[in-house]
Order: C-alpha cells, then structure tokens, then sequence
C-alpha cells in the first residue's frame, strides 16, 4: 500500500473554517458563576443579618407581658424575612464586599 501526499494547498486552506463559538460559552459560563456568587453573597448577607437580628433580640431588658412559645416562633420568622429583605437591598453591603473579594465582576445592583 503506498501513501500518497495531500496536494500543496490542501492543508493551507483555512478560509472555510469557521471561527471558534468557545469564548460565547466561556462569557456564558462566567456570568452563570457570577450569579451563583451573587446569590451565594445575598444568602450569607441574610444569614449574617438574621444572626445579628437574633443576638439583638435576646439583649431584652425584661420579660414580655403576653410573652410565649407561639409569640417567639412569629418572631423569629418575622426577623428571618427581616433579614432576606434587607440582604436583598444590599444596604449593608456585605454582599458586595464579598462580591468584591470573590472575583465577582458585579459591585452594586
């Protein structure tokens, strides 16, 4: 069996190559993981908030009047909601400093 060489310009020919799609994907992929580090930031920003929220909470300076079980259940969820909320706001900011530190491209909403 013999070989035979390709012509000259066979191999030289590049004009009907198409160019590469892989840098969409790759802006794709990124701005995916950039909203996986924002909500990542916003979930911690809330989680943080709620856990300040709650140390608040326990430096009362005295027991409640109608104080109970049912009472301290609203209370809580209504300090979690408090906390989504003011996470989702960005007022304090944490989000966005962790934003910052993490390589995310987003500052501010």
């Amino acid at each position: 069996m013999s070989v035979r060489p390709e012509p000259f310009g066979a191999l030289t020919q590049t004009h009907h190559v198409r160019p590469s799609t892989s840098l969409g994907r790759n802006e794709t992929a990124a701005n995916a993981k950039n909203e996986e580090l924002k909500k990542a930031a916003e979930a911690f920003e809330a989680i943080f908030m709620r856990q300040m929220i709650g140390s608040m909470r326990q430096a009362n300076l005295g027991e409640e009047l109608f104080g109970s079980r049912a009472t301290e259940q609203f209370r809580d969820m209504q300090d979690a909601k408090l906390a989504e909320s003011m996470a989702k706001t960005g007022s304090f900011g944490i989000a966005e400093l962790l934003l910052a530190q993490f390589g995310g491209t987003e500052g501010k909403k």
